[in-house]
């Protein structure tokens, strides 16, 4: 009996010298990335209190720090994460980790190298406090960090625990120029794995290029709204839109022109790039789905092509492979998982970067 009260206290002493072994560090006072324009709260990525979207749905979303990433470098052979998020459950149609957690990357050889994720603790409500060991038993010396913060859900705060004596700092963004992606839940990532797995951040990490991520899952339908906030972006260098993928075909048609005027009366002469919304498998055995599905493509290539006329700084990439054709590339027949997000990207980053080289 004896021995084995002496083992149980050891043991405890171990887990409390290990407890003792980690700082924490608030990741507020490190470089965030993913922001347009500045907003009061660390973690949000548009100010509602500035901005107002006439919808409780899209305010919700503006909140989220869906895009946002954070930047550091540190010596330590450990990185863990404590943070806080709202309550509720994640989706049906994506990966807790996706909607909730994080997602590590640290550079090697010149890239950023996937190093591990965040897993939020989902075995009982109310889900919204979170802490673990993100990567463990690294080599030493210092090391470029890029921490991708939740996509569908708000962050209160957010802690990122070393070993005791590392160091940490935060470090310039090392991305280039300013591509603004605004569109639906494929831009705002809804099936992707892991938040750095969404189009716009692979786009960006793989190129070098600064991506902000403005995905409103379900509510992007060309408001005037969006417009106004677009037009108010300082220094952009592109705009990669998705908005054909939400609104009807009438919404379509008696949106976009002002969408249009709204923003061209700011940015001029910076190039729009439009995405054509995929062609969705649920349409596969759907009638009317096909029908209205269809019907917002046409209306899309229409309003276009009526704008391309006194516009010369617009462009188009059609949606033809965007899904593969294998049938698997997305977790609901609407949203691409990992695999939908490769096929789309081997069709739009050769076409971008191409648009790209005429203005930068």
């Amino acid at each position: 009996m004896k021995r084995t009260l002496t083992f149980l206290f050891a043991a405890l002493l171990c887990l409390s010298a290990s407890a003792q072994n980690i700082k924490w560090h608030d990741a507020a006072d490190l470089t965030i990335i993913g922001k347009p324009i500045p907003t009061s709260k660390p973690f949000t990525r548009i100010d509602t209190s500035v901005y107002k979207f006439n919808d409780k749905t899209i305010d919700r979303y503006a909140g989220y720090p869906t895009g946002l990433a954070v930047l550091f470098e540190t010596d330590s052979r450990t990185i863990k994460a404590r943070w806080t998020t709202g309550s509720s459950n994640s989706y049906d149609n994506m990966a807790a980790i996706c909607a909730k957690g994080l997602d590590l990357y640290i550079m090697k050889d010149g890239k950023w190298v996937f190093a591990g994720v965040g897993r939020p603790k989902m075995g009982k409500a109310p889900f919204n406090k979170h802490e673990g060991t993100i990567v463990a038993e690294m080599a030493e010396g210092p090391k470029q960090c890029l921490l991708y913060l939740p996509l569908f859900d708000k962050v209160d705060a957010l802690e990122i625990g070393l070993d005791e004596n590392a160091t940490i700092k935060a470090i310039d963004n090392p991305f280039r120029h300013n591509i603004i992606v605004h569109g639906s839940s494929i831009t705002h990532g809804a099936s992707a794995s892991r938040p750095g797995m969404t189009y716009a951040a692979r786009f960006g990490r793989d190129n070098g290029l600064y991506t902000l991520n403005l995905g409103f899952s379900g509510m992007c339908k060309l408001q005037k709204e969006y417009a106004h906030y677009l037009a108010d972006i300082k220094d952009v260098d592109a705009f990669i839109f998705d908005t054909f993928s939400n609104p009807q075909a009438d919404v379509i048609f008696a949106n976009f022109s002002e969408f249009m005027d709204i923003i061209r009366a700011a940015h001029p002469e910076v190039p729009i790039i439009f995405l054509q919304t995929e062609r969705r498998e649920t349409r596969n055995f759907n009638i009317k789905l096909e029908e209205r599905e269809a019907a917002k493509q046409a209306a899309a290539v229409k309003v276009f092509n009526e704008r391309k006329k006194s516009d010369k700084h617009i462009y188009f990439i059609d949606s033809e492979g965007f899904l593969g054709d294998e049938h698997i590339a997305t977790a609901d027949g609407t949203h691409p998982n990992d695999l939908g997000f490769t096929h789309m990207l081997d069709i739009i980053t050769p076409k971008i970067k191409k648009i790209l080289k005429k203005y930068l």
